[in-house]
């Protein structure tokens, strides 16, 4: 993998992506020649937008020029669920829009959510179990 000298919220901008989709305080990651990402974090942690999401330790995926995909690594919760976050993408940026792949469904919410990366507390809750056996069943 290639380490970048700039920021992991500048990879995001970009590649046309909002800077907030990753919490604040990510200071190493890679990304290779063909988009393959990784993101560390100190430690799992939660992060409140219009719904919450969670962020694994490790965060992978592969970046191109308005999506995320083959991602893992993240959680948004509805309705008291976890659901993985198998995706992210922007089609129209002017629309204001972004969708969340979370397997059954794509979650749509406004694009300014994530225009700055928001602060990221310490998970106290065993979201991977939780979505792991959403999964199996």
């Amino acid at each position: 993998m290639i380490s970048h000298t700039k920021s992991i919220y500048k990879v995001l901008e970009d590649e046309g992506l909002p800077m907030g989709l990753f919490p604040k305080g990510i200071t190493n990651f890679s990304v290779s020649e063909d988009g393959t990402f990784e993101v560390y974090l100190d430690q799992p942690c939660d992060a409140k937008f219009e719904s919450e999401l969670h962020y694994e330790k490790n965060v992978v995926g592969q970046i191109s020029y308005g999506q995320i995909g083959n991602l893992t690594g993240i959680s948004a919760q509805d309705l008291f669920l976890w659901f993985p976050v198998k995706g992210i993408r922007v089609d129209v940026p002017s629309s204001g829009v972004i969708y969340f792949d979370v397997g059954v469904v794509h979650k749509q919410f406004s694009l300014s959510l994530f225009e700055t990366p928001r602060e990221c507390v310490a998970a106290t809750h065993p979201v991977t179990a939780i979505a792991d056996g959403l999964a199996k069943v």
